[in-house]
């Protein structure tokens, strides 16, 4: 019987010492497979650093742990594609510092504003479908929102917004007169409201305490309120959550499965998220939800659910430059949005911002940034056939400008690199056993 146990022992090590070998020679060689289509079966989710370690592209990291060094960032992931293949997907620093795990693939980031191209794409989805029109009103009477809690509006010129000029900051609300949804104390006090303040209550705020700063479309200035409001639109429009619409319409369908709404407080964390830090001599403030308490900015400063739509999304790399190249205008991966949409979002009026996108130029350059404390994000597409992806989880006193800095980076590290893979790993699958072994 010792006998036999030890043999069924050997077995079962074996099989283990030479599936890991299987796993690495297939990693090596990119066993590809059609995805699954299994809800939860997220691409980041079956990568691992290791399978985007070239000898072609390693010699060129150290450009990126440079630049980490440099800002004293903890934590960062990269996801490439070069003509719509995912070409590489890796992890760099720590996704939690103190407890020593490292960023892989699966990690997922805040992505601020990177938000609001998500929202945009599933709006567009919605005038394509008919059930929303660029010109349709937003506030008043004959206005999309038009339940009870948005009608006691103060400033007319409100019931002329149309959901084009909320895609495109044209609103009317000035990013200088102060953003509503980082006003929490004012509108406590404005409102006679009880901390956390939901978005609801943002809104009616906004409509009911103040005027516009400017004729709604006569000119742009950033709005992260105009983003959240949209969400509020595809609610009234779909009968669905935001988030719930957003998932199951737009991300599922082209096989995205691990992006959520995060939340703004450390103990909601998703079990594969990062831990997030900041560099900014502002690292504390006082606390959205209590405002006798000072917290972290990064946790606690904002709340993340107000932002919604406009900012609150956490993802990882390889699934967000999924979702570009199908919104890219390339033929190789098929287009959830029309040529003529695409069209529409990246060449919009003089002296309008692009709808979803941080900037789009006519030769075909696209980006979309997100800042916020604790995160940094970039996504971009390029003329020469790449895109990628740019996730932190450290933030610092540059803000905005600092996606500048990583967008340096990344054209000097892919210029740096000779020759790229050839596979595409958005259809990579992790090696299964060749054989089941189950002990009596």
């Amino acid at each position: 019987m010792v006998g036999r146990a030890m043999n069924k022992k050997v077995i079962a090590l074996s099989l283990v010492f030479f599936g890991e070998i299987f796993i690495s020679l297939s990693e090596r060689s990119m066993s590809l497979d059609t995805e699954s289509g299994v809800a939860g079966d997220a691409i980041s989710h079956r990568l691992t650093n290791n399978i985007s370690t070239y000898p072609e592209v390693s010699g060129n990291e150290d450009r990126i742990r440079d630049f980490m060094k440099q800002w004293d960032i903890v934590g960062a992931s990269v996801a490439i594609a070069k003509n719509e293949r995912l070409i590489y997907a890796k992890g760099f620093g720590y996704a939690d510092r103190e407890k020593k795990i490292k960023v892989e693939p699966k990690h997922l980031f805040r992505v601020a504003s990177v938000s609001k191209l998500i929202t945009a794409v599933a709006i567009m989805q919605l005038v394509e479908e008919g059930r929303l029109s660029l010109k349709d009103q937003v506030f008043g009477e004959k206005g999309v929102l038009n339940k009870p809690p948005y009608l006691n509006i103060r400033d007319p010129r409100v019931r002329e917004i149309t959901l084009y000029h909320l895609l495109t900051h044209s609103a009317g609300w000035d990013k200088y007169s102060g953003d509503p949804v980082f006003m929490p104390y004012a509108i406590k006090r404005e409102m006679d409201a009880e901390l956390p303040i939901d978005l609801e209550t943002t809104i009616r705020y906004t409509l009911s305490k103040r005027t516009l700063d400017f004729d709604p479309g006569s000119r742009s200035s950033y709005s992260n309120l105009g983003y959240a409001v949209l969400g509020k639109v595809i609610e009234q429009v779909t009968g669905m959550e935001y988030e719930n619409y957003v998932s199951s319409k737009v991300l599922n369908p082209i096989g995205i499965y691990d992006m959520h709404l995060g939340h703004a407080m450390p103990d909601k964390r998703y079990p594969n998220e990062v831990k997030y830090y900041s560099n900014s001599r502002y690292h504390t403030t006082y606390s959205s939800f209590d405002y006798r308490k000072k917290v972290p900015s990064y946790y606690g400063g904002n709340n993340l659910r107000v932002l919604g739509a406009a900012g609150a999304w956490i993802a990882s790399p390889a699934e967000l430059l999924k979702l570009m190249v199908h919104i890219d205008g390339l033929k190789d991966k098929k287009d959830i949005l029309s040529d003529s949409t695409l069209h529409q979002m990246t060449h919009t009026r003089a002296g309008h911002k692009p709808i979803g996108w941080v900037s789009a130029s006519y030769n075909g350059i696209w980006k979309r940034s997100g800042t916020l404390s604790g995160t940094s994000a970039l996504m971009k597409k390029c003329r020469n056939g790449f895109s990628w992806v740019v996730l932190l989880n450290t933030s610092n006193d540059q803000g905005h400008e600092f996606t500048y800095e990583i967008d340096d980076l990344m054209s000097g590290f892919i210029n740096s690199v000779d020759s790229w893979p050839k596979h595409d790993l958005f259809h990579y699958q992790a090696p299964r056993p060749l054989y089941t072994y189950t002990q009596e």
